[in-house]
């Protein structure tokens, strides 16, 4: 929690730094938001506490290289988590009044700054430790966020999620979890992470009829993993692979209503997952179409 009132605190010194800037936010909004999403993250550190570390025993603090494990799915989730974190980070300083540049900045290291304090967890699990990769992976969400703001002032890729139950999960339950909740986390088999693209938003003309929420999405997830390493699946009769999807995607925040609270699950809950839709698979078994896939 350290790291995140830090960043409130580094925050509040950057945005007094400009007159304009401190008479421009709106206190009412920001701050009730601010707490909310304090309050919010605490509670879901201590539920992955629940689902992923209680029942492991602790250790001193160490580094461990996690790079080459799970055909780099884990990678793939850190990037989403983090980009969406910061997404939402830089509506809400926006919504509360702070300039678009700075909401840009300070609102896109948000992703980064939540998900960092996830790998002191690792660091005291014997099974885990601190991932300098992962911190990677956190850091590249939030240059999504940011990189495409600064360019395009407003976001045209947007990484999203899918899962589908697989068979896996039976053979390791305690590693790939017993419940959907958990295998939802740990389950890497049933994952799949897009890079949704807007296609409107790519066209010279962007006044065109073209659907403004349609986008085209392309995916990538990985199967036959009961172990995180290659050498450990082949030993136990498993040949892992890698699978790419091309898909179709529906960008929810291109679509409005007149109901706030439809628009905020719009944005804040459906677009962070792929739609179901025909997908294209390739993988080293060839090519193969899905009428329906998640």
């Amino acid at each position: 929690m350290r790291i995140i009132i830090l960043f409130f605190i580094s925050f509040i010194t950057f945005a007094s730094k400009a007159q304009d800037t401190i008479s421009a936010i709106n206190k009412k909004r920001l701050i009730p938001i601010a707490s909310g999403v304090v309050g919010l993250y605490t509670a879901s550190m201590i539920g992955l506490n629940e689902v992923w570390y209680k029942n492991n025993p602790r250790s001193s603090f160490h580094f461990f290289d996690d790079s080459d494990e799970w055909k780099q799915m884990d990678k793939l989730g850190h990037a989403t988590t983090s980009f969406h974190e910061s997404r939402f980070a830089v509506d809400v300083l926006k919504w509360s009044g702070v300039p678009k540049k700075k909401a840009y900045i300070i609102g896109g290291l948000a992703g980064f700054v939540f998900q960092t304090p996830i790998e002191f967890l690792d660091a005291y699990s014997p099974e885990y430790g601190f991932s300098w990769t992962d911190v990677a992976a956190n850091a590249s969400g939030s240059a999504l966020v940011i990189g495409q703001y600064l360019l395009w002032d407003e976001l045209r890729i947007q990484p999203k999620f899918s899962f589908h139950k697989t068979q896996f999960a039976k053979e390791r339950p305690n590693v790939l979890g017993k419940t959907f909740n958990e295998q939802l986390l740990k389950d890497y088999n049933g994952q799949t992470y897009w890079l949704s693209f807007n296609i409107l938003s790519f066209l010279p003309n962007k006044e065109s009829r073209f659907p403004k929420w349609l986008n085209v999405s392309l995916g990538y997830s990985a199967e036959n993993m009961i172990y995180a390493h290659d050498i450990q699946n082949k030993s136990a009769g498993y040949d892992p692979y890698r699978q790419y999807y091309l898909s179709l995607d529906i960008d929810f925040t291109k679509i409005r209503t007149r109901s706030k609270v439809l628009n905020f699950i719009f944005d804040y809950g459906l677009n962070i997952l792929h739609v179901p839709a025909p997908a294209l698979e390739y993988s080293r078994k060839g090519f193969k179409f899905h009428p329906i896939y998640f």
